[in-house]
């Protein structure tokens, strides 16, 4: 009996030069299907490499502590602390002229001078005025003072006054206006001459200009 050749198992087909050797299905693959496995490998490391490092990165994360917060920052300028008490000041009387000056003049003056306010006074509240803790006051009236030609005289705001220097405080005394006005700055307030800008601009809207301005004072 005749067996059909198409019959017969792919894999023990003769080759055609007859040498009767079976023909092996892996040598003889396409070549595009193994190119298309290495493609896929390929892709599937793409996939993964990214997926692996975000992976270890949150890890990482989650492992490190938390940078803690900076410190606040303290305020450049602290808020003195600072008595509500009276300043005991005295209130010499006044003639009509200056006593009217001296109203006008602490009528205009300000609640506060630079981070100082402003506080009671014991006696004469319409010609005295103080200022922070220690006090820094304010005198309208009373007699000039007398000093050396040769000392210095400081001209602040168009106000010219003259600085003594005594154990406690730095006096500043004006030697341009017709009603005489003292500043005692503590010792404890560096630089005096910055003390008084804003009481210069006021005494200059109210105190008129007078009396034997010393040749130092600029205007």
């Amino acid at each position: 009996m005749k067996t059909s050749s198409a019959a017969l198992d792919d894999d023990t087909r003769e080759p055609a030069d007859g040498t009767g050797e079976p023909v092996d299905p892996a040598a003889a693959a396409p070549v595009g299907r193994d190119r298309t496995i290495r493609g896929a490998a390929l892709l599937a490391t793409l996939i993964a490499l990214p997926i692996t490092l975000l992976v270890a990165l949150l890890a990482f994360t989650k492992l490190t502590p938390d940078t803690p917060a900076a410190a606040p920052t303290p305020s450049a300028t602290t808020a003195r602390v600072q008595s509500t008490d009276p300043v005991q000041m005295a209130a010499p009387a006044l003639a009509a002229r200056p006593a009217t000056v001296c109203r006008a003049l602490l009528s205009q003056l300000p609640t506060g001078i630079r981070d100082l306010t402003q506080r009671p006074v014991t006696a004469g509240p319409e010609q005295n005025a103080a200022y922070g803790d220690p006090a820094l006051t304010v005198a309208c009236g009373g007699t000039e003072p007398t000093f050396p030609s040769t000392d210095e005289v400081w001209t602040v705001n168009r106000v010219c006054w003259h600085l003594a220097e005594e154990a406690e405080a730095n006096v500043l005394t004006t030697v341009d206006r017709e009603t005489l006005i003292t500043v005692r700055v503590p010792r404890s307030y560096e630089q005096p001459l910055q003390w008084v800008p804003t009481i210069s601009s006021t005494i200059v809207a109210a105190v008129p200009s007078g009396g034997a301005v010393p040749s130092g004072c600029q205007r």
